[in-house]
């Protein structure tokens, strides 16, 4: 009797549910304590774009937005607000699509994704072409409200792995673990520590090869969490604000990260100087100092490109202005860095000093125009800061952000060259939360107004916007970079970004990957660190490995809190400047690669510094330590203090050792045990990799030819993208980008240079090739047709070189053997 009472009790059991749902359809009944969750569906309405869902008071619209792009949006009591968006740029594009309305489910297809509707409850499924499902409401708790909050539950496979949120510490997977988004200076952070700096609402779903991702376009305090409530769901939601996600198909990372770089906007094309080394300190004074370091630079022949200052060169740390007792030559010495290859970045922090009857332009001019954040009572919003009680401009208003860009004038006109946004959580001092009262009102164009739960994820991001939409006005064609701390999704539109103040320690730098990595594919590609960690000193050999593996950051900027030991390359003794000083060559040396792969990253969306699963996406052996640059080269950097030999797992492939010229298999084992002057580096065989001579700073044309290194192998193609570097001359056409490939068979090797956009003139005319992997010396070498004896057989690196008198134009190398 047991088999036959226990079908009874499921089927009972299953009864019960359905009686449930039905009842949670006209009352406030909720499966999850406290949660009033979505009943069955009583009506379907077809859209033009998808479907709209009738369920009790509440309804649903299910919707296309592009082909592989699905928006999920639910309205509790049955009207959706005004669609507005801080983060998304794309609009929709029309898909043909079809629904089907069946007895039980709903069914939406467009391209190869469908949408499976349960109707009761109403449960979403999102599946491939083939019925495959991929992403699925959690069947015992339908999407939900209770008040303002809002949720959503889905199914966690026990295979399944999740990444993306931005700068969240700990391991770059997210599973068994919940966060929160809420923007906070959080100076001090550890592994643990949650929420830091910035809101990206966006995680990527990677189970056997197979991606997709969800983008939670909801601005005020969210959290996700992956299993750390329940092993079998995962959920998200937030505190108010509407429940509104975006799914992307994918099927690959690759996809899923150019398909919601595409909804919410990619980086623009940084100037090159920004990619050369750059130097900060908090705080770089007097001006004797500052010109100092910048002599010493250039006298230990150090390449560098910036050098930053911190609030100290302000008076009273008020913003925008100069402590002329510090600086007395100010604008001269600006004028002087620029001469000696140095860019100036100047920090101009958000809040401005209330200091009335004081001449203090931001403050008399904001005040008059009605600019600031306000209180309830229609009072200006006061807080403390760096510079004491200080106003906060009301960034989400139009004319709000064109005045702050028009207080860049006189520094623009000396010549500074960047700005760095920082505290701009908002960060507010002597109050428990660090920032603002929720309850202070943000103003809006259209007359209406937010409090700051709604704003404040947001309100750095439009801060960097201001920024950069104002440097647009003022520098005419120069590319303006801004530097700001706190960002939302579609902050990469006008500012690249730091994981904040860190710490001098083996932990911290063993965080930075995971981190960095994690910010790249959650569309934020332009980020760095603090090498050798902002608060505390750290021993000469951890600020070593840091500035090895910076040269593999995409933002390279070293530095320091005040108090803590000199950071600079030439601290520490002779033995440890000769290490850093040749690894900020390298890192000039690699620049056509980096400039190359940052402007792809501008077009596709896909990071420059990424993970292993984003090209090699079935590999399960990889760990948060290595990290891919660009697709050829593979960083295996020392972040414990202690080195044991230990074993690493290549890619797929073949992988040429960057210092050796050594090849090794994947299937390889390669045990690692590097001295300190050494980073162990892999380049994909089939890479073809653009590198240039050593030069200083970017501005100085380099000497020789640029080299055109050919790693052969399967697959065997890469570029060379170049502009001016500065002007946005490029978006008129004025670049040139050169496409390499390599053909490998019996007896034979060719390599081609073809050059299709050509419309900018290099500043070289010959190349350099070195071609590694080459079985034998050759036989015979042909430029094109021609025959030539001008070139060099390495028979240790197994490699051939030679010289291309007139590269600028097409051209081909054939090696027999």
């Amino acid at each position: 009797m047991t088999a036959p009472l226990n079908i009874l009790r499921a089927a009972l059991a299953r009864l019960i549910l359905v009686v449930l749902f039905a009842v949670a359809a006209f009352s406030p009944f909720a499966i999850a304590e406290g949660w009033q969750h979505l009943g069955a569906i009583q009506h379907v309405e077809k859209l033009p774009n998808g479907v709209e869902l009738s369920a009790g008071n509440s309804k649903v619209r299910v919707t296309v937005f592009r082909d592989g792009v699905i928006r999920v949006r639910v309205a509790p009591k049955g009207t959706f607000p005004k669609d507005t968006s801080w983060a998304v740029i794309e609009t929709p594009e029309p898909s043909a699509i079809n629904v089907e309305d069946g007895n039980e489910d709903v069914r939406l297809s467009t391209g190869n994704t469908q949408v499976l509707i349960h109707k009761s409850p109403l449960l979403i499924s999102f599946a491939d072409a083939q019925g495959r499902v991929i992403l699925a409401d959690e069947s015992t708790l339908p999407m939900a409200w209770n008040g303002s909050r809002i949720r959503v539950w889905k199914k966690m496979p026990e295979d399944e792995n999740y990444y993306g949120l931005g700068d969240k510490a700990g391991p770059m997977n997210r599973r068994n673990r919940a966060f929160i988004n809420w923007n906070t200076d959080a100076f001090g952070w550890g592994e643990s520590t949650d929420p830091l700096y910035k809101t990206i609402p966006f995680f990527i779903g990677l189970r056997k090869g197979t991606a997709y991702g969800v983008f939670f376009d909801n601005t005020y305090r969210s959290s996700f969490d992956f299993g750390k409530e329940s092993p079998d769901y995962l959920s998200f939601g937030a505190e108010g604000g509407e429940l509104n996600y975006y799914y992307f198909a994918g099927p690959d990372p690759k996809k899923v990260i150019g398909e919601y770089t595409a909804l919410v906007g990619r980086s623009p094309l940084p100037p090159l100087w920004s990619l050369g080394y750059q130097q900060c300190r908090y705080s770089y004074y007097p001006e004797a100092r500052a010109r100092e370091v910048v002599s010493l630079f250039r006298q230990k022949k150090i390449p560098a490109d910036v050098i930053y200052f911190d609030i100290d060169y302000q008076q009273g740390y008020a913003p925008f202005t100069i402590n002329r007792e510090y600086f007395p030559h100010f604008e001269q010495m600006i004028a002087d860095f620029k001469s000696q290859g140095f860019h100036t970045i100047l920090i101009t922090d958000l809040h401005i000093k209330k200091d009335p009857n004081h001449n203090y332009a931001p403050y008399d001019s904001g005040t008059k125009q009605d600019l600031f954040v306000k209180n309830p009572d229609g009072s200006v919003f006061v807080g403390p800061v760096w510079p004491g009680p200080s106003v906060f401009p009301d960034f989400t208003l139009t004319r709000a952000r064109d005045w702050w860009g028009t207080l860049y004038k006189d520094f623009v006109h000396m010549g500074a060259a960047g700005f760095w946004n920082d505290m701009n959580e908002p960060s507010v001092f002597e109050r428990a939360d660090k920032t603002m009262p929720l309850d202070t009102v943000h103003r809006l164009d259209d007359g209406s107004t937010l409090d700051h739960r709604a704003i404040h994820n947001v309100f750095g991001m439009e801060n960097a916007r201001a920024t950069y939409e104002g440097l647009r006005k003022l520098q005419a064609d120069e590319r303006p970079f801004v530097l700001t701390r706190a960002a939302y999704s579609g902050s990469q539109r006008y500012a690249a970004t730091w994981t904040g103040d860190n710490s001098a320690t083996w932990n911290h730098i063993s965080m930075s990957t995971p981190m960095l990595l994690s910010m790249g594919i959650s569309g934020y590609g332009l980020v760095g660190d603090d090498i050798g960690g902002f608060a505390s000193s750290p021993p000469p050999d951890l600020l070593t490995r840091w500035y090895e593996l910076g040269v593999f950051n995409p933002i390279y900027r070293d530095h320091a809190a005040k108090g803590t030991a000199d950071h600079e390359p030439w601290v520490s003794g002779p033995e440890q400047e000769s290490i850093r000083r040749r690894y900020i060559e390298l890192r000039y040396q690699l620049l056509p690669y980096i400039y190359t792969g940052v402007e792809d990253m501008t077009r596709t969306g896909l990071p420059f510094m990424r993970p292993i699963f984003l090209d090699y996406p079935t590999m399960d052996t990889f760990n948060d330590r290595d990290f891919l640059f660009g697709s050829d080269l593979y960083v295996a950097p020392v972040t414990t203090e202690t080195v044991d030999a230990e074993e690493i797992h290549l890619p797929p492939g073949d992988w040429y050792d960057y210092w050796t010229s050594q090849n090794h298999a994947s299937t390889e084992k390669i045990a690692l045990n590097p001295a300190l002057n050494e980073l162990p580096l892999y380049v994909r065989a089939g890479a073809i990799i653009p590198m240039q001579p050593i030069v200083q700073n970017t501005q100085e044309k380099p000497i020789g030819s640029p080299q055109i290194k050919v790693y052969a192998g399967e697959n065997c193609h890469g570029s060379l993208y170049e502009d001016d570097g500065h002007t946005f001359a490029y978006q008129r056409g004025e670049f040139r980008r050169t496409n390499y490939t390599c053909q490998i068979s019996p007896g034979s090797l060719v390599v081609n240079a073809t050059t299709k956009e050509n419309k900018f003139q290099p500043w070289w005319h010959a190349a350099h090739v070195t071609i590694f992997g080459t079985p034998a010396q050759p036989k015979e070498l042909r430029i094109g047709q021609q025959i030539t004896r001008d070139w060099q057989y390495d028979a240790n690196s197994h490699s051939v070189a030679l010289t291309i008198p007139d590269a600028r134009e097409n051209w081909s190398v054939s090696l027999t053997f």
